[in-house]
């Protein structure tokens, strides 16, 4: 008796908490299970769209179609987890307005891959139109209520999907243009033209700019009417380079721009010419740099007509040589000055004379140098009839490496000296320029 009594009230302690323990039990295994099932749709959701995202940036033909797939597929993973049966569901055609046929696959609750296939149907006049909303058509067979209850989300899904389909499958969709009914917009472009400038105009530019650069942009402009002269040497540079400006100007004037010697002058070469006349010592009434910036005025008065075909500039052999034989005979002096050892009334040359003849040379053939590459330029074609252009390139580099002479300190010291002769250095390419000169006057004139 006393045994049954103890028996009761062990049963009646531990049966409470066995069905408790048990409901525990059956509580966390039911929490597990939907958080693992959670994780498997969330995962099969993104094994479904990484094709979506990847048939989008590489194939345009077909990226709405593999989107609209796409679309379908998570709708149905997400119904097959909140069901935990993996119960195949068939999902409505829908019309994709390209004429695509997408396969995909979804997943269960377990992960275990159920294949699906959807056919999209081209329909004229649609485009991205969907007949049957997306996850609305699936069947759950266990679960209907818990699919009803999917529908809302699978709604909102497509909503926000195809929205997004709007904007970054934009690209792909203005891409085929082999589509019927959707033409890719295409834009032609036709090429930039540049039309060559007339001739004589590289010719007008090179006899401004190097005038106009120590008028200009020299570090205290023009300097030889200077009423200190404290930079000898940048002021017979200057003079150098004015000698070469009248000279062009005068055979532009005379020459290059007429027909003949019976035909009128140019008023602009005129004015120009009588202006780069003026004494570059004058200091006012009238000041060198007024009248020389006077005669750069005209020059670009006639440049400008050239440009518009209102002057006249003439490529023959017999309007060039003149001015090829200014250049020579300017050359010949400055080789005489640097290579002579006394003076015409038998005296030696000093030294402070010495550096005057180089930087003369020096400012002659830095813009000698500019005026011959357009002469190459603009009498290329009579140039290339005689066979001359050789010599001319010649010319250009023998005064390009006089101009290039640059010592710290001019130096006129014995030939045999281990000590620098500057004027000897000066002469060797300005005689090469002066001998090629002669050499293609010659060319020209046979």
């Amino acid at each position: 008796m006393g045994n049954n009594a103890k028996g009761f009230e062990f049963r009646k302690f531990a049966t409470p908490r066995i069905i408790g323990g048990i409901a525990i039990v059956i509580i966390v295994l039911w929490a597990l299970s939907i958080i693992f099932g959670s994780s498997g749709g969330s995962s099969s959701q993104r094994r479904a769209e990484q094709p979506h995202d990847s048939a989008e940036a590489t194939s345009p033909a077909g990226g709405t179609g593999s989107h609209q797939t796409a679309q379908s597929a998570r709708p149905s993973a997400s119904g097959a987890a909140a069901t935990g049966h993996g119960t195949g569901t068939a999902a409505a055609p829908a019309t994709a307005g390209h004429g695509a046929t997408a396969a995909h696959g979804t997943t269960d609750a377990h992960g275990t891959p159920v294949a699906r296939g959807t056919a999209a149907r081209s329909v004229p006049g649609a485009h991205g139109q969907e007949t049957a909303a997306h996850g609305t058509a699936q069947t759950a067979t266990a679960h209907p209520k818990a699919a009803r209850q999917q529908q809302p989300a699978a709604a909102a899904t497509h909503d926000t999907q195809t929205g997004s389909h709007g904007t970054a499958a934009g690209p792909s969709t203005a891409e085929q243009g082999a589509a019927p009914g959707h033409p890719m917009p295409t834009t032609v472009t036709s090429p930039v033209v540049h039309k060559p400038k007339p001739k004589g105009v590289a010719f007008v530019e090179a006899t401004i700019k190097p005038l106009q650069f120590e008028l200009e942009e020299r570090w205290w402009g023009w300097r030889p009417n200077d009423i200190i002269d404290l930079t000898d040497n940048v002021n017979n540079f200057q003079m150098g380079v004015l000698e070469v400006t009248r000279r062009a100007t005068v055979a532009l004037a005379e020459r290059i721009s007429r027909t003949g010697t019976t035909d009128a002058f140019d008023e602009n070469l005129e004015q120009a010419m009588n202006w780069f006349m003026v004494k570059a010592s004058s200091y006012w009434f009238p000041s060198a740099e007024s009248k020389y910036r006077e005669g750069l005025e005209e020059l670009q008065a006639y440049l400008e007509k050239l440009e518009i075909g209102n002057a006249t500039f003439y490529t023959r052999t017999d309007n060039l040589i003149p001015l090829l034989a200014s250049f020579e005979d300017l050359l010949g002096s400055c080789d005489e000055n640097l290579v002579k050892e006394v003076n015409e009334d038998g005296t030696p040359v000093s030294h402070f004379a010495v550096d005057n003849y180089f930087y003369y040379t020096q400012g002659v053939a830095s813009s000698m140098a500019t005026v011959l590459e357009a002469v190459h330029h603009d009498f290329l074609i009579t140039l290339e009839s005689r066979n001359a252009t050789e010599l001319l390139h010649h010319a250009i580099v023998s005064c390009e490496r006089a101009a290039a002479i640059e010592p710290w300190l001019v130096l006129d010291r014995n030939l045999s000296s281990i000590f620098a002769n500057h004027r000897a250095n000066m002469a060797a390419p300005i005689s090469h320029a002066r001998f090629y000169l002669g050499l293609l006057i010659k060319t020209l004139s046979t």
